[in-house]
């Protein structure tokens, strides 16, 4: 990485960021373009350390179900969607969710991650009954789902306001909103490689509608594409802002584009590309207090890493994964492979719920 800027600034900011004051868009560009990247780790877990002291690293026992991957959006980053009329594509049925639970269930598993596809035969009031089906057969079941996109396109097929949309899904059922879809939160890039999908103040605004009703969502990143240090900051900058307004955010989620199978293709995120950019969100999102390790696209040893470059927990236990998968990347590992990952780095692992309340004494 070639130094743009001098040592004195970055030992400055450094100065700043150890000193938990809040960075600003130049100096989170001088610490990632010009930083080492063991000064940003040791900043960025010493940043963890402030806000989570024991040696502790949390995890939750989920499964990702995706409910179709049919998909009219045709993002050029995706490898897992089918457009309508494609052979391939599925909607799943009650009867293979109800299993798909029942299997989630005797694992251990309390949650599931609902999402899927722009798919034009299943709007609003297709999943307010699935809610409903889940609610009533597996009442012990917490339902995280349906990403901020697809919240604004359900709204778009009904003729409903996004507010509207989500008191509509709380009232069936669903419980907390994953932050997927966020790619990066800057228009340009978007309309690069998901221009169907909803814009930047779109998917912010379904993020602070459901805080402002009660509900709890994840944020992430999908960086390594088409966008450049200062859009990955921007990106940053507007979760930062709207967490400031709404405290509705448990994580932060970052994880590398995989390129196969996709049309957009392009080079892997290398381990060094995604630490990096892994400290630098630590260090600019001083209002988040969980910054969540991605196993699922770096594999065990750089999430053990993370555990020590700024992240706090392990993430899901992802007892089904399919759309990471689809890109060729198929990591696994189950509930005492995490378990040991996380003891293998030096840390206690303990089970968690999606709000980040413990489920096991420490």
């Amino acid at each position: 990485m070639s130094a743009i800027f001098d040592h004195a600034q970055v030992l400055a900011v450094a100065r700043k960021a150890d000193s938990a004051q809040r960075l600003t868009m130049e100096d989170a560009l001088i610490l990632a373009e010009s930083a080492s990247l063991p000064l940003l780790g040791s900043l960025a877990h010493r940043a963890r350390l402030r806000k989570h002291p024991a040696p502790v690293v949390t995890y939750v026992v989920d499964r990702n179900v995706n409910s179709t991957n049919i998909c009219q959006c045709g993002c050029r980053f995706c490898a897992f969607f089918k457009a309508p009329g494609q052979a391939g594509g599925y909607s799943l049925t009650r009867e293979e969710l109800g299993q798909k639970i029942e299997e989630t269930l005797a694992l251990g598993g309390r949650q599931i991650l609902l999402q899927g596809g722009h798919n034009p035969d299943m709007g609003l009031e297709y999943y307010e009954a699935l809610l409903h089906f889940v609610r009533e057969t597996y009442p012990d079941i917490h339902v995280h789902g349906f990403s901020p996109p697809e919240i604004v396109y359900f709204a778009g097929l009904a003729g409903l306001t996004v507010p509207e949309v989500v008191a509509r899904l709380k009232a069936a059922g669903l419980a907390s909103i994953p932050g997927g879809g966020a790619e990066i939160l800057v228009d340009r890039v978007r309309q690069a490689v998901a221009p169907a999908k909803c814009s930047t103040a779109e998917w912010l605004d379904v993020m602070r509608q459901a805080h402002l009703q009660g509900l709890r969502t994840t944020a992430t990143m999908m960086f390594g594409h088409v966008e450049t240090w200062a859009e990955r900051i921007e990106h940053l900058l507007a979760l930062r802002d709207l967490q400031d307004e709404t405290r509705g955010f448990t994580a932060f989620i970052p994880w590398g584009f995989q390129p196969d199978n996709t049309a957009l293709g392009g080079r892997k995120c290398s381990p060094q590309e995604y630490l990096r950019v892994l400290t630098i969100s630590r260090l600019m999102l001083d209002n988040f207090l969980s910054v969540q390790a991605s196993w699922v696209t770096m594999g065990r040893e750089i999430a053990q890493a993370s555990l020590w470059y700024g992240a706090n927990d392990f993430g899901s236990t992802m007892i089904e994964e399919n759309v990471v998968a689809a890109a060729g990347v198929r990591f696994r590992m189950d509930e005492p492979g995490v378990r040991q990952a996380i003891t293998d780095a030096g840390f206690k692992p303990v089970r968690r719920a999606m709000d980040y309340s413990l489920l096991e004494s420490l």
